[in-house]
């Protein structure tokens, strides 16, 4: 099985790994970013059935913008970071960026 998005650190671990047997090194940190990134945008795109609004990093925080380019929404971390919330509690992290995301679709 490959893990595409880490749901939690040991999906993280096994991510790192396979990575690395594809000869690339990439460390916890850049995994978790990406995988939250992934999951917050998979629900923006769920939510509004098609891609629609982008997500992105803009330092510690998420930005949302619109097919336009005009910033629609921020996500803020619940913590001192969308990582440290990854690593202390995946699941609720997960949960708190899925109504995030229906926050930031405002019912498109």
């Amino acid at each position: 099985m490959f893990i595409q998005v880490p749901a939690d650190m040991d999906e993280v671990q096994l991510r790192q790994l396979q990575l690395k047997q594809h000869g690339e090194a990439v460390t916890e940190s850049v995994i978790i970013n990406q995988a939250v990134l992934d999951i917050f945008q998979n629900f923006l795109d769920q939510i509004e059935d098609g891609h629609y609004d982008t997500a992105a990093w803009k330092g510690n925080d998420l930005v949302v913008t619109d097919i336009d380019g005009v910033q629609t929404a921020t996500v803020s971390p619940a913590g001192a970071s969308f990582e440290a919330d990854f690593r202390d509690n995946a699941d609720q992290t997960e949960q708190r960026l899925e109504q995030e995301a229906i926050q930031a679709a405002g019912g498109r």
